[in-house]
């Protein structure tokens, strides 16, 4: 991510992330724990992609591959055998925000999707 402002709105804290390489804007809210997604015209796999890559160090291993089923399109996630840890995170708490923000995405497309993080 490239840059991080924080400001003090009332008596709540925001953060404010800025955009991704001009893709998207992440707002969160500390105090209350919800989440804003602004998006653009973009793709599911094309926002999973850009968040793994800010996590990486090696951003050029992060294959997706979107299976698109009945009921719910399934992100798989491959990356480097090093960078896995970094994505699954501490007790699965990258992997967690990481859906959340997906389920958050994907009600205004009313789809369901799914991430399926694939060891090689």
């Amino acid at each position: 991510m490239k840059r991080v402002q924080s400001e003090q709105v009332g008596r709540s804290r925001y953060a404010r992330l800025g955009s991704i390489e001009g893709r998207h804007t992440v707002e969160s809210s500390f105090w209350s724990g919800q989440i804003f997604l602004k998006l653009g015209a973009e793709s599911m796999r094309q926002i999973l992609e850009d968040i793994v890559r800010a996590l990486v160090d090696q951003p050029d291993e992060v294959q997706i591959k979107e299976v698109i089923g009945e009921h719910a399109h399934v992100l798989e996630l491959r990356v480097a055998k090093e960078d896995l840890g970094k994505v699954i995170g501490k007790g699965g708490s990258h992997a967690s925000a990481i859906r959340t923000l997906m389920a958050a995405a994907s009600g205004k497309e009313k789809k369901r999707y799914i991430l399926e993080i694939i060891e090689n």
